[in-house]
């Protein structure tokens, strides 16, 4: 699909205009100019009288299509503010253009972006009561009122949960990624190496793992920081042997201040295949009882062509054995729209998962990430049309609500079926801290491990910085070092920024 867009010079507004257009076609590519072969043109125009600015689109078709949004621009906000005000303009008319051209609504509006609690989360912070929040963001961004109010109901369950969500920008949370997996998912693209004839890989990862895990804790130590979360993710956690996760978490005790007061410590052991008697007696013993056990569907023949090895059966196994060994929170993952499966399927997944009752229930909408072999080979991994997506999405709503789970966060992803969302889910009281944190980006989170991204907010601005440590085990393995001292460098800067008085 090739768009022709006219009367745009300044080439910032080409990448929101890029995100929209791909709201709507699976290929398709702008130009600020006009082309011989467009299958679609438009022409936008500007004017601004003052602090009013008028934006009008007009898109060339057998009946041209018309449309018009009027803007205040706030002159006293930075030129970069100013720009988005603007930006935004343009996105209205743009989105009510191809809305109009294709019927289909987009429920988000001009809004692309992973977290979009966080806008409603800021106008609280800044004063406005929820409802008028929700008006605001619902015109500023044309959201749904359908959206709006699943915002609320999320950052109400949040608050509730967190009641200091506010004020925890002081404190950090840990991410410590594992990065092996038996097999890995034809969907994914987390750093995820298949653990079979690699032990000595796993061995050097850990050594590694081990010295940041002790070099952090220590300056955490050093500096009165306290920890609020703790994840070990992946990958999958449960992958590595429990005589090695039982050296993981006692050098997590060991290494990091007040390990005993830590909110919340959660375990992945996500794919069924990795679970044993003996790393559930390891999580017992060190007061770990919140993990994670996905089965992702419970058709067999879709995790077979996903690459999942395990069956459907071992899923409920390891479950059941889980809950007999005393693990009384356990978050279960869905995935809507996986290749063959509609409305049916789906409806069995839920049936299916009635049985065992999670504490939570991840529901994610798939995507097509760039890198992982189902987007490579499209043509393969047949999946539902955007109508099938939204009534399975509409299925997973209703059935959480009549079995008292509360949506408690969300977030977005590029190229996901129908625009849709990704939407934990729990009973009142059982939601993930640490899903909380790393979605309305309150709090720096320290990544650790291989692959592990740090996410480093600003104690007072907010401002964010991010970090990486390397994907693959053998450049982790020769530098972990380096990335270690590179990351306490930041803290250092972070908090020392913090602690400076006021100037007078």
């Amino acid at each position: 699909m090739h768009i022709s867009i006219t009367g745009l010079s300044d080439q910032r507004f080409e990448r929101p205009l890029q995100l929209i257009a791909n709201l709507f076609f699976e290929e398709s590519h702008i130009y600020f100019n006009k082309i011989d072969n467009a299958d679609i043109s438009i022409e936008i125009s500007l004017e601004q009288i003052e602090t009013e600015v008028t934006v009008t689109g007009i898109l060339d078709s057998n009946v041209p299509l018309r449309a018009e949004h009027r803007a205040v621009i706030d002159l006293e906000l930075s030129e970069k503010e100013q720009f988005k005000q603007l930006k935004n303009a343009v996105s209205h008319v743009y989105l009510m253009l191809l809305q109009e051209l294709t019927g289909m609504t987009q429920k988000w509006g001009i809004l692309t972006g992973v977290r979009p609690t966080k806008l409603l989360h800021r106008k609280l912070r800044e004063g406005a009561d929820p409802e008028t929040a929700q008006k605001e963001l619902a015109k500023e961004h044309m959201i749904t009122p359908e959206k709006a109010a699943l915002m609320q109901r999320i950052v109400d369950r949040q608050l509730a949960a967190v009641p200091d969500l506010y004020s925890l920008k002081k404190e950090v949370s840990i991410y410590i990624g594992i990065p092996f997996c038996p097999t890995k998912c034809a969907y994914c693209t987390f750093p995820a190496y298949a653990i079979n004839g690699r032990q000595g890989s796993v061995n050097s990862f850990l050594g590694g793992l081990h010295f940041e895990m002790k070099q952090m804790g220590s300056w955490l130590k050093e500096k009165g920081i306290k920890i609020t979360t703790v994840y070990f993710g992946g990958g999958t956690p449960t992958s590595i042997t429990a005589e090695e996760m039982d050296m993981l978490y006692e050098e997590m005790y060991t290494s990091f201040p007040d390990a005993t007061e830590i909110r919340e410590v959660t375990v992945e052991a996500g794919r069924p295949d990795t679970i044993t008697p003996e790393k559930l007696e390891v999580l017992k013993k060190w007061n770990i009882n919140r993990i994670s056990i996905n089965p992702q569907s419970y058709i067999q023949e879709t995790l077979k062509a996903i690459g999942r090895h395990h069956t459907v059966e071992e899923t409920v196994d390891k479950f059941k054995l889980a809950r007999e060994m005393g693990m009384d929170n356990i978050n279960m993952d869905l995935i809507i729209g996986l290749p063959g499966e509609g409305t049916k399927e789906f409806t069995y997944t839920l049936n299916e998962t009635e049985k065992l009752m999670p504490e939570s229930l991840t529901v994610h909408t798939l995507s097509f990430k760039r890198a992982s072999e189902m987007t490579k080979n499209k043509d393969k991994y047949r999946v539902a049309d955007r109508g099938e997506v939204e009534k399975m999405m509409e299925l997973a709503e209703t059935w959480t609500k009549e079995h008292g789970y509360e949506p408690y966060y969300l977030y977005r992803q590029k190229n996901i079926l129908g625009n849709l969302e990704n939407v934990g889910y729990s009973f009142p009281g059982q939601e993930s801290i640490y899903n909380i944190i790393i979605m309305e980006e309150m709090q720096t989170i320290i990544g650790l491990g291989c692959g592990a991204s740090s996410k480093f907010v600003h104690p007072v601005t907010g401002v964010i910085t991010h970090f990486a440590n390397p994907k693959d085990p053998k450049s982790y393995n020769d530098n972990f070092e380096h990335y270690t001292n590179e990351k306490i460098k930041i803290l250092e800067d972070l908090f020392s920024e913090a602690n400076e008085p006021a100037s007078i």
